[in-house]
């Protein structure tokens, strides 16, 4: 299994990671980490998130305060979208 970051995704990373900085650079890094390791979790466990209703193919995973849509297809998981969970989306 390998993880594939959609554009979108890797943009939510950045805006995340961006909101965070303005207050304390240091826990962005932090926080950006920690959201990772939860992500490469699915390495060992692609299934870990729930399936969700609206769209079966998808998978929604929560990463502390984050929430993480990702798809398996063959070897590889794409994560789809990441944001806040107190973001309006």
């Amino acid at each position: 299994m390998r993880l594939k970051f959609t554009a979108t995704a890797l943009k939510d990373l950045h805006r995340l990671k961006e909101f965070i900085s303005k207050k304390n650079p240091l826990a962005a890094t932090k926080y950006i980490n920690q959201l990772l390791k939860v992500i490469r979790q699915l390495l060992i466990q692609p299934k870990l998130g729930k399936v969700l209703d609206e769209e079966p193919l998808v998978r929604q995973l929560m990463a502390g305060d984050y929430i993480v849509r990702y798809a398996v297809r063959d070897e590889l998981i794409y994560i789809l979208k990441i944001w806040h969970g107190k973001e309006e989306r």
